[in-house]
């Protein structure tokens, strides 16, 4: 990213810091006031980009988010990143939806209120959300399981809400966002916001699995599927010591996934190519998002490797030979995001060590089109939105 870009990003960071800053302080000033004249909590009006139909067509909407509660913060959003879960989601992929829904789960921007109960956030710092906004914090998932594996997980959006004006929870292709604040990590002064935004998703999505791999510098790990997560897999495994085998049906990638770090980059134009693999690797992470022959590639893991699925294709389903399975005797699993320390520990992690996604910031109007390259395998490698053209 260039030179002009940081500085212009960090001029607009300070600007909507001080902003909210000031208007906090007018908020306390009148609070007596507005409290004679209304004891009621107002909704909060915002702008977002929203599918209205399984067409997946998003357009602008005007709606409200609720008021902030006592355990909530009030977000004002600079930065959302699309995810392809996004488009599964919005055109109904993964069943029947309710519209309008606004999707993004990729989020970043500055504190503009707290609950009186918020102890974790203050009035101006930055903050990010990811895939969840609520769970009940009590179960034994929540307590230490990891949070998205409460059965009350109400995901950022699409998921039934009832504090929510429309119903459901809406998502971050919008100008702000109410959430509780368990539900909210901080992001270091040290990474921009358009560049920690995909890491509320694509980084802890493989993040998660990666760590838990626990594999020694120096083994094979596979990435397969080089796209939003792809990528980030190739990175986080690489700074991790692994040796990188990437697989990707796209040829003009080949370069890119050298530069990431990669030993090698594997096209896959015809599932032979992955023949010479066969039984090689310790490690594999999947994240392609479509149906794909799951044994052919889970046989270049060796026996007794793991090889893990995040990529979540149409209607969820993946067809598995059962018998190409047992030849290789992979441990085959799947890994859902990541909980919320490992949000926030995955944040600091690329801050800390410079594993930053390669993004292309787009305004909101562009959002379509965005989403027709990712379906069309052309992003380079996550899109996201300037939330100020919304």
């Amino acid at each position: 990213m260039c030179n002009k870009c940081n500085t212009s990003t960090l001029t607009r960071r300070k600007f909507i810091q001080t902003t909210t800053l000031a208007g906090a302080g007018l908020m306390v000033a009148n609070s007596s006031n507005a409290a004679a004249a209304d004891k009621k909590p107002q909704n909060i009006k915002t702008r977002g980009y929203a599918a209205t139909d399984e067409s997946g067509v998003l357009s602008p909407w005007e709606f409200e988010r609720r008021p902030v509660g006592d355990d909530d913060v009030l977000i004002n959003i600079t930065f959302a990143s699309i995810c392809h879960s996004d488009i599964h989601q919005m055109k109904g992929h993964w069943g029947p939806q309710q519209y309008p829904q606004v999707p993004g789960h990729e989020i970043v921007g500055v504190v503009a209120a707290v609950g009186k109960n918020v102890s974790k956030f203050k009035v101006g710092d930055r903050a990010g959300v990811g895939c969840m906004v609520d769970t009940c914090l009590e179960c034994e998932h929540c307590q230490g399981q990891g949070e998205q594996y409460c059965p009350e997980t109400t995901f950022t959006y699409g998921y039934p809400e009832k504090t929510s004006p429309s119903g459901i929870s809406q998502g971050g292709y919008s100008t702000n966002i109410v959430v509780r604040d368990h539900f909210a990590v901080h992001i270091p002064d040290h990474i921009s916001d358009q560049e920690a935004a995909p890491l509320l998703c694509a980084g802890v999505t493989t993040y998660s699995p990666i760590m838990r791999a626990d594999f020694k510098p120096g083994d094979k790990v596979g990435v397969a599927g080089i796209g939003g997560l792809g990528h980030m897999a190739i990175k986080l495994a690489v700074s991790k010591g692994a040796e990188v085998y990437a697989f990707t049906t796209s040829p003009d990638k080949v370069n890119d996934i050298i530069a990431f770090g990669a030993k090698e980059a594997i096209v896959v134009d015809d599932l032979s190519k992955l023949a010479p693999y066969n039984g090689t690797l310790d490690y594999m992470i999947a994240t392609l998002p479509v149906h794909y022959n799951v044994a052919a590639y889970a046989a270049t893991v060796k026996p007794y490797g793991f090889y893990t699925q995040v990529g979540m294709p149409e209607r969820f389903e993946l067809t598995m030979n059962a018998i190409g399975l047992s030849f290789s005797r992979a441990n085959f699993n799947a890994s859902l995001i990541g909980d919320m320390q490992e949000t926030q520990d995955v944040v600091n992690y690329c801050a800390e060590h410079n594993v930053l996604p390669q993004i292309e910031v787009i305004k909101a109007e562009d959002v379509n089109k965005a989403w027709q390259n990712v379906v069309e395998k052309k992003a380079r490698y996550r899109y996201v939105i300037d939330a100020s053209t919304i």
